[in-house]
């Protein structure tokens, strides 16, 4: 009797046992799946919660992508396409909603980050027209000076040139060494058209003492890739082409040399010595 009595008390124990432990496994696996669930909650809050970020960009240069981000429609987009293909510029956002004919509230949303160059904002401040047509207007006389010689101040004067782009147009032209060409700044990422335009109103290359011709010939690829116009592979290509065909003697010889910016190659042969 007393053996019965010890084995039932064995069981009873086993069976405490196991339903305290299964309670203890059942209560972690709760709260590893409450803690798991919060985290994926709080997840998906933010990202509910979460704006894409607009940074400020000039609306003339939106892209397929960059649109549609902004909430445009393909039409819409396609209409700033087209217009921009006639070589022409929107200065506003009045001037933007009426060539893309965005709604109200797309332009409402978009506006506040549109970023105009530099002389397109000076000129909005002057006037309370919501259209402007952007052409240099002569007040005085225009004293022709040496591009290579001109000062910021200088620069500044032009139309629709800033500090800014004055500063990089004196970095650029120390690159070089001086300008052989006012065709240049066509190449100079920011400067507009009316503000080339009035650059050759009022400068002209004239001292180009200061530039060291390139010895096309005899430069290693190190060497001739330190030319602001070349990069190393246009650099190793021009010593494969001039090796192979005992040197590079004329321009027309550059046109042939895989890579070469055909675009500019009147203005790189200025800089050549063959």
């Amino acid at each position: 009797m007393g053996i019965v009595i010890l084995l039932l008390l064995i069981v009873i124990a086993q069976l405490c046992y196991f339903f305290v432990s299964n309670q203890k496994a059942t209560n972690s696996e709760d709260t590893q799946w409450l803690l798991a669930q919060n985290e994926i909650d709080s997840i998906k809050q933010q990202m509910a919660t979460k704006k894409d970020t607009i940074y400020p960009f000039n609306p003339n240069f939106i892209s397929d992508y960059k649109g549609y981000k902004l909430g445009m429609s393909i039409q819409e987009i396609d209409r700033l396409h087209q217009y921009r293909a006639q070589n022409k510029y929107v200065n506003s956002a009045a001037e933007f909603q009426k060539v893309t004919l965005v709604s109200n509230a797309v332009l409402e949303k978009i506006s506040p980050y549109f970023k105009f160059p530099e002389w397109v904002s000076a000129k909005q401040e002057k006037s309370n027209k919501t259209f402007q047509v952007f052409a240099p207007r002569e007040k005085k006389e225009v004293i022709v000076k040496d591009i290579n010689l001109a000062t910021k101040e200088d620069l500044i004067a032009v139309y629709g040139i800033g500090e800014k782009l004055a500063d990089k147009i004196l970095i650029e032209k120390e690159k070089f060494g001086g300008f052989v060409s006012m065709e240049q700044f066509q190449f100079i990422w920011g400067i507009s058209p009316e503000a080339i335009q009035d650059l050759q109103k009022r400068f002209v290359v004239k001292n180009t003492n200061s530039i060291t011709k390139i010895a096309i010939n005899d430069l290693s690829i190190k060497e001739l890739s330190k030319f602001p116009y070349f990069n190393y592979s246009l650099a190793k290509e021009i010593v494969i082409f001039r090796t192979m065909n005992n040197g590079i003697k004329e321009i027309a010889d550059l046109t042939k040399i895989k890579g070469m910016p055909n675009e500019k190659i009147k203005i790189i042969a200025l800089y050549l010595e063959f």
